[in-house]
Formats: C-alpha cells, sequence, structure tokens
C-alpha cells in the first residue's frame, strides 16, 4: 500500500502547527454570555487550489472539502477514532477486509438531490479512475471493489486488512459527491461546488472565497455562525499580519512566522490590542535525514556521532522562538504509539565525548566533513536557520566540519532523488492521525525519504501486522518495537514536533476546536461574543 505524500510535505510550508491544549477548558466554563450568529472572517496565507475532491490535495482544498462535503465518518473536535457522519453506522467484517456503511436518514445535496449509496460508490470510484496527480487516489488504493445492496448501505471490500480505512474516509479523501452533477472522467469546472456538509460554496477566486450555511444539512456539525469569508493571502505573510492587525479578518489561520506568533504571545499589549493567541494540537514533524548509501553518512557511527550532538531544545528556542518542541520519536506525542526510541538510546542533551568515542571506535580520527541540505521554500523560512544551526552545533564539538547549503524545492527534490545529498530535512503532517501514517510512507519501495534503508522486519511483519488491528491501541507495542527499530539504525533523526496557532479578536469563540492533530478547520464552531 502507497500512501500519498504531496498533501504532507505541502502542509509544513504554511508555517507552525501545536502539542496540546493550553489553559482552553468549555466555552460555557470561560464564556459564561451567548455567541451571536454573524459573519466570520478568517485569513490564511495559503490559496485554495482545488474545488473539486478528486483534484485537491493541499491544505486550503482540504479546508474547503471538510466544510462543504460530508464524509461517511469524521473526526470530532480533539478525537482521532472517526464516528459516523454522513454515515449512521459502519463496521469490519472478514478481517478488517470489508468494510460497511449506512447512511442516515434525509441526506440531500445542496442542489435538492438525494444522496445515496450509489453516490457514496460514485465518489470513491471517480477519484480512483481519475488519478489526478494532485488528488486524493493513493489514499484509497486498498479498494477493490464497492457495492451498494440498497439505496443506503454501501460494501467497501478491500483488497488486504486495512484497519486505518476509516481514518482515510474520514479525510477529505472521503468527500461524497452528486453523481449527476460531477463528470465521470474528469473534473468539474468553474469553481463551482454541491456538496451536502454544513456549508454552500458561492463563491472563489485567488483572493477569496465565500460560504454561506447549508439549511438542508444532516450530519453531527451544530453550526454557530451564519457564514464564513476566507481571505487567502497566497504566501504574503506580512499581508495576513495587517490584516490581523487592522481588523480586516476575526482570525489568522495559517501563515503567520514563529516570530510573529512568539511577539504576540508574550506581548504586553496583546489585551489592549483585543488579540488572543489560541493553541492547539498538533501532529507536524519534522526529521532529519539520512541517505544510509552515501560515502560518510552511510556510516553508523557517524549517524550515531550526530544523533549524541544535537540540542534540540536550544534548536526550537533559538530558530522556533518554543513554537515547537523536541521529538525523540517518529510517532508524536498524542497519536496511539507514540514512544521515546531515540530519548533512550541518545539521550536529550549533547554528548561530544560519547561522540567522540563512537567514531574513534569505528577507526574515523578526522573531522567528518557533510553538507546539511535544505529547502525553506517547501519546509517554511525558518529551514535555513534551522540547519545552520545544526551544522554550528555539530562544528562546536570540533568533530564535524558541517555545512548548510540552501536549493530551490525542484532542484532539492531532485539531488535526493539522485542520490546527491548526504544529510536533508524532510517535513511531515498526517493525512489521518494515525501511528500508520507517520511509519508506512517512511519504508519500502517507494517511500517518501528516499533514503535507500530497508528493514524488512518493518515492512514485511510490522506494518502488514499493525495494518490488521481495527483496535489502534493493540498495536502500540508493535509500534513501539519498529520505533526502537529505527532508533538504533538512524535512517532519520525526529527533531522536532510543531505546535498549531491561531490569531484571533478577543471576543471569537470555538476556535479551540479547530485546532487539533486532525488539521480539520471546523467552520461551525466559529462564532463571535454576543
Amino acid at each position: 500500500m502507497k500512501v500519498r505524500t504531496r498533501r504532507s510535505a505541502a502542509l509544513i510550508s504554511g508555517g507552525l502547527v501545536a502539542v496540546l491544549l493550553a489553559g482552553c477548558g468549555s466555552e460555557d466554563q470561560i464564556w459564561p454570555f451567548e455567541s451571536s450568529k454573524g459573519r466570520m472572517v478568517v485569513g490564511m496565507s495559503d490559496g485554495i487550489l482545488a474545488t473539486d475532491p478528486a483534484a485537491g490535495y493541499d491544505p486550503g482544498s482540504w479546508l474547503l472539502f471538510n466544510n462543504v462535503f460530508q464524509s461517511l465518518l469524521s473526526f470530532p473536535p480533539g478525537g482521532s477514532t472517526p464516528v459516523p457522519e454522513a454515515a449512521d453506522e459502519c463496521g469490519f467484517s472478514d478481517g478488517s477486509k470489508t468494510y460497511t456503511c449506512t447512511l442516515r436518514e434525509g441526506l440531500k445535496f445542496s442542489n435538492g438531490h438525494s444522496l445515496t449509496s450509489a453516490d457514496v460508490k460514485y465518489s470513491f470510484d471517480r477519484a480512483i479512475r481519475i488519478n489526478d496527480p494532485a488528488g486524493p487516489a493513493p489514499l484509497l488504493s486498498t479498494i477493490a471493489s464497492i457495492s451498494t445492496p440498497d439505496e443506503k448501505t454501501v460494501v467497501f471490500r478491500l483488497k488486504v486488512p486495512d484497519a486505518t480505512f476509516p481514518s482515510k474516509i474520514a479525510s477529505g479523501a472521503g468527500s461524497i459527491v452528486d453523481s449527476r452533477v460531477y463528470p465521470k472522467d474528469s473534473l468539474l469546472k468553474g469553481g463551482k461546488t454541491v456538496g451536502s456538509g454544513p456549508y454552500k460554496l458561492d463563491s472563489i477566486d485567488n483572493s477569496q472565497a465565500d460560504f454561506s450555511v447549508y439549511s438542508g444539512y444532516r450530519g453531527t456539525a451544530e453550526v454557530k455562525n451564519s457564514g464564513v469569508t476566507m481571505k487567502l493571502f497566497r504566501g504574503d505573510q506580512q499581508a495576513l499580519k495587517s490584516a490581523l492587525e487592522k481588523g480586516d479578518v476575526d482570525i489568522a489561520y495559517r501563515g503567520l512566522t514563529a516570530k510573529t506568533i512568539a511577539a504576540l504571545d508574550t506581548s504586553p499589549t496583546a489585551d489592549k490590542d483585543g488579540l488572543d493567541v489560541v493553541q492547539g494540537s498538533s501532529a507536524e514533524v519534522q526529521h532529519m535525514v539520512f541517505n544510509v548509501k552515501d560515502p560518510v553518512v552511510g556510516k553508523l557511527a557517524v549517524r550515531k556521532a550526530i544523533a549524541h550532538l544535537i540540542d534540540r531544545y536550544a534548536l526550537v528556542s533559538k530558530v522556533y522562538e518554543s513554537t515547537a518542541t523536541p521529538l525523540y520519536s517518529i510517532v508524536p506525542v498524542g497519536i496511539t504509539g507514540h514512544g521515546n526510541s531515540f530519548f533512550n538510546i541518545y539521550g536529550d542533551k549533547p554528548q561530544p565525548q560519547k561522540a567522540k568515542e563512537i567514531l574513534r571506535d569505528a577507526g574515523i580520527t578526522e573531522k567528518v566533513r557533510i553538507v546539511l541540505w535544505s529547502t525553506p521554500s517547501r519546509y517554511g523560512p525558518a529551514t535555513d536557520d534551522e540547519f545552520q544551526t545544526i551544522a554550528d552545533q555539530l562544528n562546536a564539538s570540533g568533530l564535524f566540519d558541517a555545512n548548510m547549503r540552501s536549493v530551490p524545492y525542484g532542484d532539492y527534490e531532485k539531488g535526493i532523488a539522485d542520490g546527491k545529498y548526504g544529510v536533508y530535512v524532510k517535513g511531515w503532517v498526517p493525512d489521518y492521525p494515525d501511528p500508520d501514517n507517520f511509519t508506512q510512507p517512511f519504508f519500502g519501495d517507494g517511500n517518501v525519504l528516499s533514503n535507500n534503508y530497508e528493514n524488512a522486519d518493518i515492512t514485511k511483519q510490522i506494518i502488514p501486522q499493525t495494518s490488521s488491528m481495527t483496535d489502534r491501541s493493540s498495536a502500540r507495542q508493535s509500534f513501539i518495537k519498529l520505533q526502537d527499530a529505527v532508533a538504533r539504525d538512524l535512517p532519520l533523526l525526529p527533531l522536532w514536533q510543531g505546535k498549531q496557532y491561531a490569531v484571533a479578536k478577543e471576543n471569537v469563540r470555538g476556535l479551540q476546536n479547530c485546532l487539533d492533530t486532525s488539521t480539520v478547520f471546523r467552520f461551525w464552531e466559529l462564532s463571535t461574543a454576543g
């Protein structure tokens, strides 16, 4: 099974995203007064690249899909286990190779057409058939066939046991479209949408998207506003910051720099300015990746020495203004299967003497010359500073002669594919909050790291075994075993786990329910104090 990677890589460029909710309690506890159902204005630095779910795989497009279209399942605020949405109930049979859902009553698209099991089948078959280069089809690769015994029942038969299938179809990849509107073999043009979610898309252009509430929606969301306008700043972080300060947007969701977030969070005038910094949970991670066939870092002793020298606390403090936290595992905090394998082996503080002993025992007596490759255009503007800081840490030990080089993303990916880079950066935000999405894409043929690492225990045993475990908690020890093996072999070194932030006017409510590890920004939770 090969999982799509483009969205995960692309998400990083929008900025850092959060580890746990800090002091956010319930709305009733904090705000003992009524919310008004006014219109919300949200700004982000991303654009919306697609309005057809068969094509979009970027954060802006998935934000649209999650609010305009229904999926059979959805992630509740703060939860990582999918619950029924368009479905009334769903369940596995046949050893997690068959997944059956029954639709809830009264489902209708925004054009008045009834939503039936035929539309569900059509939506999945269509996304797989179109297989758009920027679409979600690879997430649906385990589907062998889909049948519809009646108008309310849809049966997915899978090629292999896939316990993560509910999470995959709860994402934007599971968006249900109207089979009478969307072309079978091509994308719907003109920026039009017909969905059954809580909102309708009224208009969209390069700078703005307007959404109104769909009164015929039948699902779990309780809408708390009268509509949402998305201001799209398309990479202009300064313009987003200015719009927030001038009051042109109620919320700045994605795109503010770590320095801006930190300054606002500690500003003595924040209350006077009427702005709140809201922190939520996130599963964004960043790794240093090693090409295990490189003539220098292909030597395990060199990789171990690096692991003993990096100071993650200094890194997140100096470069990211503490808007990230040190990470010592592949599976991040808040996801089932999280462990601290790298901490257990290499500790949390630099150990230059230990690094020196490892190198000398391997017969390496000269300074190790390496280049750390970076590309800020994909992984954020601070990436160059981050890798320069790491180079400085390595050089301070007297054991390395390390330099940082930054290249445009196109050249960067080509250099990795050609095996020219020994050490490079990879960021990751999950398509769904399950340990499988932090492990399976990194190992085996066609993996997203392209670092030549092979481990048959992982690819032939652990991953297939965990894929069949519908009780995800029962898979925890297997994922710990996987992380222990990776920590010993060091094909990559986890660096940090991000924090997710949004900045809003002080009268905005519900924002904390939009910032969690599912990466679903729930329009319907937003309101202003009445």
